[in-house]
């Protein structure tokens, strides 16, 4: 594998620009009829089956503007004071679940799929004021029934709980990965490797600013993507996935997905921190050691991630994986030396660290939703996704503060962050001095 060095990577300037939010782009006016808004996002041949059953992708190349074109942005000013009230006016309780995101099922506690938001949810979101939820493929049934679940959620949040709302989550990555572009049919790609394969930089870009606008008009604010991980073993469990095995290519590839994304005012992900692309196992099922050096991860998984940070990722996801150079054996979204020492401290990343689902075999096979939940936070994560046991993760959160394990400022610390970034994306209702911006 060719590797990059990457000098600089030590002492990457911490103070990441958060993304510029409330950008326009053509699809503003398309928000009601479901029909219209799909056909009007992309105009290319959609994935057709053939007779072989494969699906054929085309490309998206000329449905959406180059990134070099002008782009307006609305910015909310920092203000702490704002935040502060808002932190002063939550129960220790509120402020813990900010810490959660999970799926309408575990919200609900509702045994099939759901696909709509009514009572049931609104009194689920009274009860337990979650931060955010996240959907996958049997939430997303059509435009209009998606578009109406995520807003009635939105409402119910926002009607609850200190005029604070929700993150709606999906993972879309394109390719493979596509809960969105799949189901509702509103956008088609090949997997990422296509385009690392090809350097197909501006392409990344439009792929990431077309999925940023489709997830905007349906009402979802935060993307569970791009993969950041490095293509090094052939048994990795992600495979045509990721970018590359080159990663300055992985990395300028992510930061151009990133910018795509955000330029939409959604909220891009990096995944799955330190980097899984060195695996031979599968953390959905069990416990994974990557054998990596710290020199290792030095020039390849970091020089990877270092892009998207770059480019103002607002998010980074941290996976279950174990890494050798760690040297303590834990679960990387366990791990103060995975998150602290080397993604915040190594790589600089002053954004929202959201852990991988925590229900996943590597995680649940070894500890509790409780013990998970109270190792993540102790490691200096903000945001726990989706725990195997809601309510075991937060009575255990409860009871470590209780004890002294784990300080209420350290809950501060990400609450604060978490609800800068909802006031960055519009999610609270207050008013607050905002800046327009254009770029050229």
């Amino acid at each position: 594998m060719k590797k990059h060095f990457f000098a600089s990577i030590i002492g990457i300037s911490a103070a990441i620009t958060m993304i510029a939010t409330g950008c326009s782009n053509k699809f503003d006016n398309q928000i009601q009829n479901g029909e219209e808004v799909s056909e009007s996002i992309s105009t290319e041949e959609f994935p057709t089956e053939t007779s072989s059953s494969t699906t054929v992708y085309t490309d998206v190349t000329t449905t959406v503007p180059k990134f070099t074109s002008g782009v307006t942005c609305t910015t909310i000013a920092p203000d702490a004071p704002t935040i502060q009230r808002l932190i002063s006016n939550m129960t220790l309780e509120e402020k813990i679940y900010q810490m959660f995101i999970v799926t309408p099922e575990a919200l609900t506690n509702f045994s099939g799929s759901v696909t709509e938001a009514g009572d049931m949810t609104k009194s689920a979101i009274e009860a337990t004021p979650v931060g955010g939820i996240i959907y996958f493929s049997q939430n997303i049934e059509s435009w209009q029934q998606t578009y109406n679940m995520l807003h009635n959620s939105q409402k119910y949040a926002r009607d609850t709980h200190n005029d604070i709302g929700l993150f709606l989550a999906v993972d879309e990555e394109g390719g493979s990965v596509a809960r969105v572009g799949d189901n509702l049919r509103t956008y088609s790609s090949y997997d990422m490797e296509y385009y690392g394969d090809r350097l197909e930089y501006d392409t990344v870009y439009n792929l990431g600013y077309t999925i940023g606008a489709t997830l905007s008009d349906l009402g979802f604010n935060l993307n569970l993507a791009p993969v950041a991980d490095v293509d090094i073993s052939d048994e990795n469990e992600l495979g045509s996935r990721i970018f590359s095995s080159d990663p300055q290519i992985v990395s300028e590839m992510t930061a151009n997905f990133v910018r795509g994304v955000e330029d939409n005012g959604i909220s891009a992900t990096l995944k799955h921190f330190p980097g899984l692309g060195a695996g031979t196992g599968n953390t959905h099922n069990s416990s994974v050691l990557i054998e990596r050096t710290y020199n290792d991860l030095l020039y390849s998984e970091f020089v990877a991630f270092s892009g998207g940070i770059q480019a103002g990722s607002d998010f980074v996801m941290v996976g279950h994986q174990i890494t050798s150079a760690s040297g303590d054996n834990l679960p990387g979204d366990l791990s103060p030396i995975v998150v602290t020492d080397w993604l915040k401290n190594d790589l600089g990343f002053t954004g929202l660290v959201i852990t991988d689902s925590q229900s996943m075999g590597a995680i649940t096979e070894n500890y509790t939703p409780g013990e998970a939940a109270v190792l993540s936070i102790k490691a200096g994560v903000d945001i726990i996704l989706m725990p195997y046991d809601l309510n075991n993760a937060v009575s255990s959160v409860k009871s470590a503060i209780s004890s002294g394990e784990i300080s209420e400022e350290r809950i501060n610390e990400s609450v604060y962050k978490i609800l800068e970034k909802k006031l960055n994306l519009g999610l609270i209702d207050v008013d607050i001095q905002q800046t327009t911006t254009t770029t050229k």
